[in-house]
């Protein structure tokens, strides 16, 4: 009995010690690629492939090249679509031109920096002594805020407030009264170049009455919703499908992607269900000349 005691002793500690090498050669796989929060002592380098998941899976933050050009990006796309599919492009204007690029918190801000550690995009907040974090939330909404705060609603600094050429279900365009920020959205130069093209999809009031307007970059008017009128927009019946509620829209089903998207010449809905393998569902307000305008 004694020899089969050692035996099943010595059996019990090579079953730990496999274990404990398990732990340590797969753990530090799944906490370098991707988690869903970014500390002042931590960042991501395209070469590292690390990014930055949301809580729930739905959204990836990240590093991309779109295109064989070399020009590499950070931005917000949806990981569960097989599409790759860019909600939102940080360095849309300023790509960088080697695959070597970091993001990291310098400053309490946001900073991407190229090869020479040259900052190419930030976000320019006033320096704060508080330690702060970035993290991307489960809408796909990438923030930053101190630390120490538990309120989910308070941010420092936050995407949202910066929208490329989509509109995410819960973000909010036109003028925030609180900052003076204008919220609109702007195509990409073309599909395979997110840096901003020649369209521009913006809530304004200059006639009077809040209104959608689609417009080239040289301000003519290509499409218009007609004026708020409390209820729904008095024009075009096709942006009252939206489901907006005045400048923002809610999907009420969360296994359901739907975004609003300015291309040329035209604002497009589509939607992405879990038994699809496109976007489907469109729904084009086309853009059209309208004179006196």
């Amino acid at each position: 009995m004694k020899g089969v005691q050692n035996i099943y002793n010595n059996a019990y500690s090579v079953s730990s010690l496999l274990v404990f090498f398990v732990l340590i050669l797969f753990r530090p796989a799944l906490s370098i690629n991707s988690t869903n929060k970014l500390s002042s002592s931590e960042s991501l380098t395209i070469s590292s492939n690390r990014t930055l998941v949301s809580p729930g899976g739905a959204f990836e933050l990240g590093f991309f090249k779109p295109s064989a050009l070399p020009r590499w990006y950070l931005g917000i796309r949806y990981k569960k679509v097989s599409e790759k599919t860019y909600a939102w492009v940080a360095n849309r204007d300023n790509p960088l031109s080697t695959s070597s690029g970091t993001l990291k918190i310098s400053g309490n801000n946001l900073h991407l920096l190229d090869q020479f550690n040259k900052t190419v995009w930030w976000t320019s907040l006033p320096s704060r002594d508080a330690p702060v974090t970035a993290e991307v939330l489960p809408n796909g909404n990438f923030v930053l805020r101190h630390s120490y705060n538990d309120d989910p609603s308070e941010f420092l600094w936050q995407s949202f407030d910066f929208p490329t050429d989509t509109l995410l279900p819960e973000m909010k365009q036109g003028y925030d009264l609180k900052t003076g920020r204008n919220r609109f959205l702007t195509s990409w130069r073309s599909s395979d170049d997110p840096a901003s093209g020649n369209f521009t999809f913006n809530l304004e009031t200059q006639w009077g009455l809040p209104e959608f307007i689609l417009r080239m970059n040289h301000g003519w008017v290509e499409a218009r919703s007609g004026p708020w009128n409390g209820i729904e927009f008095s024009g075009d019946a096709r942006i009252r499908l939206h489901g907006f509620q005045f400048y923002s829209f809610r999907m009420t089903n969360h296994s359901i992607y739907s975004i609003l998207t300015t291309r040329d010449w035209m604002l497009e809905r589509v939607t992405w269900t879990s038994t699809s393998s496109e976007w489907a569902e469109r729904d084009e307000w086309v853009g059209r000349s309208i004179s006196g305008y």
